[in-house]
């Protein structure tokens, strides 16, 4: 089982916390966890009370409560809790994939299912999102998607809010991907984990619950909740799926930390959701102004869609060259973090994220800036 690098993933590991400034986030600052827990005087107690045991290894039913109630017509036996978003789509992926099926996955795209697909003896197909200037969005072509899958594909992998471009798929294209998936009986496995980060709509992005036969959600708390540290994501899907998902759960992580369930469940509280997933969008809406202009600075040198969600921006650069030399140049010599491209198999573009404080935000812009003049 050849695993191949996650040269996302090893890229920011290796140097977020070694850089003066770091831009290669795609979430917001994070929340302190006085911040989160405010002025609960029983939430403080029962924190510094809770047993450090593990807890239900499928996460609490009070956790589960909370996350099923963001699915309509879902129970708790339709939620599995796990360590992050990350490990949600391992363990969907190790539990439906066989070796010699084929995969279908949005691009770009975090690239995680993608190489877990091929580890696990899919193949994997590409299905490219296409930039359209004039609607101002990053738009699916249901026909390529139509042609790609056939009677091998087990899943369709998507992710709405899409990393990186921050485009959101509505509604009706959401229900055109399920009759295709329909159409071979394969899964969606729907990657929410930027739902509620919108910039403009005050609407929350369409769901792809309940919209085919086979539905899978994985999404946490790391993203538009701003809430990495707590390292709680989860699955949503047939209860069937689910309990098999749970089964192999056993054999990574087990169970969730006690204190991060208290929490999670604390911040998906409908009233608490509310509060973080606003203070979420203030933040984007404070920022994208800032880093719109300075692109309008640099419109010579820079392109882009503007994103309608999530904390990141997908940069097409007109110079030229490698975009992971480009990068390691902004890193060494400007000490600034970004994403190069060729990480989600598209040279010639960068992601920059935009949700830090907005004096580190200006301070990493500047230094780009210096880099460009260079």
């Amino acid at each position: 089982m050849p695993f191949e690098p996650f040269l996302m993933e090893r890229w920011q590991s290796t140097w977020e916390h070694h850089v003066d400034v770091n831009l290669s986030e795609s979430g917001v600052e994070p929340l302190t966890a006085d911040a989160l827990i405010e002025t609960d005087p029983d939430l403080r107690r029962a924190l510094l009370e809770q047993p450090l045991h593990y807890v239900q290894t499928n996460g609490t039913p009070a956790l589960r409560a909370r996350i099923a109630a963001l699915y309509p017509g879902a129970t708790e036996d339709h939620v599995e809790v796990t360590t992050g978003g990350a490990e949600a789509n391992q363990v969907v992926t190790w539990t439906l994939i066989e070796p010699g099926d084929e995969v279908v996955v949005m691009l770009p795209n975090y690239m995680q299912v993608w190489g877990l697909a091929r580890a696990y003896g899919a193949d994997t197909k590409g299905w490219r999102l296409v930039e359209d200037t004039a609607a101002g969005r990053w738009c699916p072509d249901m026909d390529a998607l139509a042609e790609v899958v056939n009677e091998r594909t087990r899943i369709i992998a998507i992710c709405n809010p899409n990393n990186p471009t921050g485009s959101c798929l509505t509604a009706d294209e959401l229900d055109a991907i399920g009759v295709i998936a329909d159409r071979v009986g394969a899964y969606v496995l729907a990657d929410e984990i930027y739902r509620g980060a919108e910039i403009s709509a005050e609407e929350e992005t369409a769901s792809m619950w309940g919209r085919a036969e086979r539905v899978v959600i994985t999404s946490g708390l790391s993203k538009a909740y701003g809430l990495p540290g707590l390292r709680i994501g989860w699955i949503a899907g047939p209860t069937d799926l689910v309990a098999r998902c749970w089964e192999r759960h056993d054999y990574t992580t087990i169970a969730p930390s006690a204190l991060s369930d208290l929490l999670a469940a604390h911040a998906l509280e409908p009233t608490q959701r509310a509060r973080i997933l606003g203070r979420t969008r203030a933040i984007l809406r404070e920022n994208y102004p800032v880093i719109a202009e300075w692109l309008t600075a640099h419109r010579d040198a820079l392109t882009y869609v503007p994103p309608a969600a999530g904390a990141m921006l997908w940069l097409r650069y007109n110079h030229g060259g490698n975009s992971s030399e480009l990068c390691e140049r902004l890193r060494t010599e400007h000490g600034v973090l970004l994403v190069p491209g060729d990480h989600y198999g598209m040279d010639g573009f960068l992601r920059i994220g935009f949700g830090s404080g907005s004096e580190e935000l200006k301070d990493g812009l500047s230094r780009v800036a210096e880099a460009l003049r260079a």
